[in-house]
């Protein structure tokens, strides 16, 4: 048998894995596990009944965390003209057209979302294989092809956090750093749990959450009470 870690068996020591807490107690259990020598993220995990292969049972959008999500996002713009000055001004680090195509397709891929006005997306579409497997490809469902650039790029920069189903029916996100205080990580994880609810899909058939669950980078993970993080959502 594999030998624990001291750091990992101190995380786990006190920790019931099967219990269920609510969203206050879920945070501060994981939040005062976080012992690593860096900001571990805090994470979640949401497990749906749904069958992602299926059309009408597909989740996908995007939450906007109240308290952001700690990270730097480097935001690449596909514009022209006006757009193009207007995505530059709202703080795009790479803003372009066939240059910024170019740049990709050599490999330079120095950012971490790409928004594009409509306009462009004959141009961005060269692009699915080298986007779409990063995730990156920008679709009007989570609001990455508009031509409000400004708000798109303000909202990937801020707290937006784009989120879809593995085929497996699972949801992962991270909602934020071990350095943010109790309230402010609850809060980002209630948030991202009322986008799932508001996406969730016609298709879908039975109980929708099934498991909700959040850690930190290096942590346990530890289980969230699903009617009472319902009701938080419901009440939102």
């Amino acid at each position: 048998m594999a030998k624990i870690a001291k750091r990992i068996a101190a995380a786990r020591e006190g920790l019931d894995r099967d219990k269920l807490h609510t969203v206050d107690e879920a945070v501060k259990l994981v939040k005062d596990r976080a012992t690593a020598k860096f900001d571990e993220t805090i994470e979640i995990a949401v497990n749906l009944g749904v069958d992602p292969r299926h059309a009408d049972q597909m989740v996908r959008g995007v939450a906007n965390l109240p308290n952001g999500t700690g990270r730097s996002v480097r935001v690449a713009v596909f514009a022209r003209g006006p757009k193009a000055d207007e995505a530059k001004e709202a703080g795009a680090e790479v803003v372009g057209a066939e240059d910024l195509v170019e740049q990709i397709q050599s490999g330079e891929i120095n950012f971490d979302k790409v928004i594009a006005t409509p306009d462009m997306m004959p141009l961005v579409g060269r692009l699915g294989k080298v986007l779409g497997p990063r995730g990156m490809m920008p679709n009007p469902k989570v609001g990455t092809v508009t031509m409000d650039v400004t708000k798109a790029v303000n909202d990937s920069k801020g707290g937006a956090v784009e989120f879809r189903v593995e085929k497996n029916g699972i949801v992962h996100a991270g909602v934020g750093k071990a350095s943010f205080s109790e309230g402010a990580l609850a809060e980002n994880v209630r948030s991202i749990l009322t986008a799932l609810m508001k996406a969730k899909p016609s298709g879908a058939k039975g109980a929708y959450m099934k498991r909700i669950a959040i850690s930190s980078t290096m942590g346990p993970g530890v289980k969230i009470d699903i009617a009472e993080a319902s009701a938080d959502t419901e009440a939102a």
